[in-house]
């Protein structure tokens, strides 16, 4: 299927996204890819992951003219070798999702509606969160704290981040989009406040963070 979805959002930024349909052996062909890239490749088993792989560098292709060289910081975070465009990525089965802005830092995330959240419950939300829970589509409302959260974590680009302790999604309603407030507070104890944005796409929850 290759691109579904590219759109330039109010801040500049570009959201891509790529519907994994292919073989492997169809995703090898559809460019070239870098020998670091493909090294890496040859060290991931799972013929899913490295699927998943390939069609990040599917996208990168499509969405850049140039060649762009990935590489990822000590903490994972992905980073383009030779471009000062500041990048977040994220996939499932299904799809390959690409955040871009050409200054700002950002944070995407996508995740599978049909995936069991109630880890999320447990190990990442603050009592205060899980209060507010909603009865109705407490499985959507856990969806959307979690990629939320998970979209966080990738704009900080820190290790060892407690989802539970140090992300603070403020209450809201689980819509099929919307807009979020994000409190992330540092190991000192100083706070920083985000918007956030968020919305459900063919069974999926994407939600991404800029600035």
């Amino acid at each position: 299927m290759g691109l579904v979805l590219k759109r330039e959002l109010e801040d500049g930024a570009t959201l891509s996204l790529w519907e994994i349909i292919e073989t492997e052996e169809q995703l090898l062909l559809l460019g070239s890819i870098p020998n670091e890239e493909l090294e890496e490749l040859q060290l991931i088993k799972n013929a899913a992951r490295r699927k998943e792989k390939l069609a990040v560098r599917a996208l990168l292709d499509v969405i850049f003219e140039e060649k762009f060289y990935l590489g990822h910081h000590d903490n994972g975070r992905p980073f383009l070798q030779n471009s000062l465009i500041e990048i977040s990525i994220s996939h499932t089965s299904r799809y390959a999702c690409i955040l871009t802005h050409p200054y700002e830092s950002v944070g995407v995330d996508i995740e599978k509606l049909s995936r069991n959240f109630s880890v999320v419950e447990k190990r990442a939300l603050s009592d205060e969160e899980r209060e507010n829970l909603s009865d109705r589509d407490r499985e959507l409302h856990l969806a959307i704290y979690w990629s939320a959260k998970e979209a966080v974590f990738k704009r900080m680009s820190r290790s060892g981040i407690d989802f539970a302790k140090q992300i603070f999604i403020k209450k809201f309603n689980p819509k099929e989009s919307g807009q979020l407030t994000a409190i992330f507070q540092d190991k000192d104890g100083e706070e920083q406040e985000f918007d956030l944005n968020y919305e459900v796409f063919e069974d999926h929850i994407i939600a991404w963070i800029i600035g």
